[in-house]
Formats: structure tokens, C-alpha cells, sequence
């Protein structure tokens, strides 16, 4: 298959170096990168020493900078973060609009509450064939070709099945869903409730209580995918509980990194400016408690995070205001 990565981060390096590599099929890989600069490093050195330092670039995966030539394949990926998706759509109506398209970021727009595949419904309209490839993966493993298991989601069945089948190898496994919604909602809160167990872990709440924290997490992502028309069977795999485990346990793991961080009280300008990657749980916070009170969905953690994140809350108030909740049934 020939096939477009649009965006050179870690996650696009990533998905570009095992699509390159897979052993089940041969894929015509090009990667995109918006920066002239980084391309011509790329180019040169087959690393991405910025994003993906010690993960070389097979010599066959094309770096390109021109946009128009890099998605004029058979299928592209959106590899960019959330806030950076409507800008690779707008270039892509304007030279690929009905080309197959796959989207890897995760979160509600700001401002919009917009999941992604509604804002690739706003751009490009409706009938393209599309879904949203996610679950538990951090890039530097996928790229190192350790075995990982995604989930690729769309509303057309037959194109997810066929994608996935297409892109489907031994150490990049992919599952067909029809389950966008339950998909996206997944992996959107899970990076909320990332930062909390990093905060607990910070705090040294000890095993107990991250194991609490992230059941009590699956809960609210369920409740709020349930409403939004989501499947529980997705909320329970690959997109949901999985990506949640990993986000929230993993060293790797950004938002848990975040979490960390503002245990320790260090400002989150700070700790941004030093993580040099998106958390995109930091953006996503605000935006999925405003959507859960326009939805009368009880979210406590995710208002906890928000709190921190956005209203200046210490994290040690925070947690005290979660700890004295009153008890209630556990299906509550």
C-alpha cells in the first residue's frame, strides 16, 4: 500500500518506521514533516533525534516536505496532535479531499468540545472513507518493533476491517471497530486520568491507590462514552480500559509524567517547556468537564484535574477533596 504519514512527531515517526518495516505487506511509506529543517535531518541523519532519538529510519520510508506529493497515495494518517488536525485537513481538501484518511490524535477541541472525527466531518464532509487508529501504544515501542495491539475505528465497517486487515502485522496488530465514538472517548479521558495517577503516584499514595484510581477512571470514561452513544465492548478493550492501564502505569506515559510533575508543585508552564512533547491530557481536561456538565455526567476526577490544570488548585487540596467524598454504591 502506499501510504502517507502527515506529521513527523514521535507517533507519525513511529507508525512510518513499523509500516516500513512490517513483515506481512509492502507499504510504500512517505513521511511528511512541516518543518524544511527537520526534513532535511531526516533525511541525512535517518533518525529524528528530536522527537525519536535511537530509532533509525529504514532507508526506504521518503521524507517529504511538499504536502501535495506526500498524500497523493492510497491511504493518509493524520499524525499530528489535536490541535493541529484542522490544519492538515485544510490541506488536504485542498489536493486529497476524498482520499482514505486515518487521524492518531486524541482529545476534545478546545473551545468546541469537538471529538476528532467530527472536525474531519466539518472539513472534508461526509462520505470519505475514515476512522481513527488508537489504543494503548507509546511510540518508542512501537518504533523499536515491540509486539503492540491498536484499534483502528470507523463508522464504515468494510473500511475498517479492510485497513485494518491491510496494515495488520505481527508486531503491530491492529483491530477492526464500527465504534468510533467509544474509540475516541477512550482515548481522549484516559490521558485525564493519566495526570491523576501520576499525581497520586507523585504524592506516594503507594499500589492501592493508583488501583483505584484507574478503576474509578474506567468508570467515568464509561459513563461519559455511554452517553455519547459508544459501546461498552469498546470501552472495556483495546481503546479504552487499555490504553487507560498503559497511559496511567507506563514510565513513558507523557500525562502520567505531568501528573508527577505537579505533585511536586512545579508550575505547568514549566513542566511543559521541559517534557518538549503534547500532553494532550493537559488540553483535554477542561474540555471534557465542560462536556460532562453540559451532559449532567458525573465526573470527579476529571473536575479534580481540571481543577489543578486550569484553576490553580493545589494538587494535595485536590486529592483531600476526592478522599472526602461520601461513599455511594460502587455502580453509582
Amino acid at each position: 500500500m502506499k501510504l502517507a504519514v502527515l506529521g513527523a512527531g514521535a507517533w507519525g515517526t513511529a507508525l512510518a518506521i513499523a509500516f516500513a518495516r512490517a513483515q506481512q505487506a509492502t507499504h510504500q511509506v512517505t513521511l511528511w514533516a512541516r518543518d524544511p529543517d527537520q526534513a532535511q535531518a531526516l533525511r541525512a541523519r535517518r533518525e529524528n533525534i528530536r522527537y525519536l532519538p535511537g530509532c533509525p529510519l529504514p532507508e526506504t520510508i521518503q521524507v517529504e516536505t511538499d504536502f501535495a506529493a506526500a498524500a497523493g497515495g492510497e491511504l493518509n494518517i493524520a499524525a499530528a496532535p489535536l490541535a493541529g488536525l484542522r490544519d492538515i485537513l485544510r490541506r488536504l481538501r485542498a489536493v486529497a479531499p476524498r482520499t482514505p484518511l486515518l487521524w492518531v490524535c486524541k482529545g476534545l477541541e478546545a473551545g468546541s468540545q469537538r471529538l476528532p472525527h467530527q472536525i474531519v466531518a466539518e472539513e472534508l464532509g461526509d462520505g470519505i472513507a475514515c476512522g481513527a487508529l488508537t489504543g494503548p501504544s507509546f511510540a518508542e515501542e512501537v518504533a523499536r518493533g515491540l509486539p503492540t495491539a491498536i484499534t483502528l475505528a470507523a463508522a464504515d465497517g468494510a473500511f475498517a476491517e479492510t485497513t485494518a486487515q491491510a496494515l495488520h502485522d505481527t508486531r503491530l496488530r491492529v483491530y477492526a471497530s464500527h465504534d468510533v465514538v467509544g474509540a475516541e472517548i477512550g482515548g481522549a479521558v484516559k490521558n485525564v486520568m493519566a495526570i491523576a495517577a501520576g499525581i497520586a503516584d507523585g504524592m506516594g499514595f503507594g499500589l492501592n491507590a493508583r488501583a483505584a484510581l484507574i478503576t474509578r477512571g474506567l468508570a467515568e470514561i464509561a459513563r461519559l462514552g455511554l452517553a455519547l452513544g459508544g459501546k461498552r465492548e469498546t470501552l472495556m478493550g483495546l481503546a479504552g480500559m487499555g490504553d487507560l492501564i498503559l497511559t496511567c502505569t507506563g514510565d513513558l506515559s507523557r500525562n502520567r509524567r505531568v501528573g508527577l510533575a505537579l505533585a511536586k508543585g512545579q508550575p505547568l508552564e514549566r513542566i511543559l517547556r521541559e517534557l518538549g512533547h503534547t500532553a494532550e491530557g493537559v488540553s483535554s481536561a477542561g474540555e471534557v468537564a465542560v462536556l460532562a456538565g453540559q451532559l449532567g455526567i458525573d465526573m470527579p476526577i476529571t473536575q479534580a484535574v481540571h481543577g489543578i490544570l486550569d484553576h490553580g488548585v493545589p494538587a494535595a487540596e485536590a486529592v483531600a477533596r476526592l478522599l472526602n467524598r461520601d461513599p455511594k454504591l460502587e455502580t453509582a
